[in-house]
């Protein structure tokens, strides 16, 4: 999809206030999260657009989590499986054109100015599914599948509303939705095996001679800093990966994507900052830590675009002068 003309960010205390008022009207559930950082100064179009998409992931991804809580068999399992059936339902119907909830209404003007494929939609379904029925990973090929499902998948969501020219802009958005749930994965790892859930590899569990039981105990022992280190560089190549696949011709329309990249490579230092230890850290980044990479990222586009049309204009009086002579 090719990049589309934005009307330009202002950066002042007012514009800023509003900004946010407005996104905690339409954004309330997760102004706490990274994403409300990476998508704060977002052009209002594509803002409104990405909180639509958003809600309806996030609308998926509470079947699970609110029908099931750690337990993910027996009636509950079967109720959520019903309730996603019927989100597969009504994509059906959204992509029909006949949306009948609030949510896949909002979703389908979103989509008629941004168009993206109807599969996006139901591999996240697909990928929130998982959860019943997969509570361990044998190797990392299984995981990466889940990972892509619930979020590459966002993140190709994602760019088709930021706007792009390369198609590389898609593997980048692959790599950086790999990396980012990598770094969910570490940073929660004991909150997931309270509810039952392992999502390191079962492989690596037994290479590095970590037991599922040292996990639910928060055993913090050499064997556990190796297998985080092994893990952690992992996520990294992901990160590195995403850099190199990182299209120049379309970093003015990436920033969202970056500033979530910057945050995301943050959590994932904060981790190995603290020996490795998530059991007894709270891996995060403060609201002004957060705010200041999202404007910072911002800064830096708003003036590479203004750089760019220094140098355009110059090219284009350049090759008239020649043209004159």
């Amino acid at each position: 999809m090719e990049a589309a003309t934005t009307k330009s960010i202002h950066f002042t205390p007012w514009h800023l206030r509003e900004r946010t008022r407005n996104f905690q009207r339409r954004f309330s559930k997760t102004i706490q999260s990274n994403f409300f950082y990476s998508f704060l100064f977002l052009p209002k179009q594509k803002r409104d657009a990405i909180i639509d998409v958003y809600t309806f992931c996030r609308a998926v991804d509470d079947v699970v989590d609110d029908l099931v809580g750690p337990i993910t068999f027996g009636h509950a399992a079967t109720e959520a499986r019903l309730e996603l059936d019927k989100w597969r339902a009504e994509i059906d119907r959204l992509y029909a054109g006949r949306p009948t909830t609030p949510i896949t209404r909002n979703l389908q003007k979103a989509l008629e100015q941004f168009p993206m494929p109807k599969e996006y939609f139901e591999e996240m379904v697909n990928g929130c599914e998982m959860d019943l029925s997969h509570h361990r990973y044998e190797t990392f090929d299984e995981l990466y599948q889940y990972c892509y499902r619930v979020a590459a998948i966002t993140g190709l969501m994602c760019v088709e509303i930021f706007t792009y020219r390369e198609a590389q802009t898609r593997e980048y958005a692959v790599s950086l939705g790999i990396a980012l749930q990598l770094t969910n994965i570490l940073r929660d790892l004991k909150e997931d095996a309270e509810r039952g859930r392992i999502y390191l590899p079962q492989e690596d569990l037994r290479r590095f001679g970590y037991s599922e039981h040292d996990l639910a105990n928060s055993v913090v022992n050499d064997n556990f800093r190796a297998l985080m280190r092994f893990e952690c560089d992992r996520a990294r190549s992901f990160y590195r990966q995403a850099e190199e696949l990182f299209p120049p011709e379309d970093q003015t329309t990436l920033t969202a994507a970056v500033t979530m990249g910057k945050i995301y490579f943050r959590l994932l230092e904060q981790i190995e900052q603290n020996e490795y230890d998530v059991f007894n850290h709270h891996i995060r980044l403060h609201r002004p830590e957060r705010f200041y990479i999202a404007l910072r990222e911002w800064a830096r586009a708003t003036r590479r675009k203004s750089e760019g049309g220094i140098e355009g204009k110059r090219e284009r009086e350049s090759e008239g002068r020649r043209g004159e002579k």
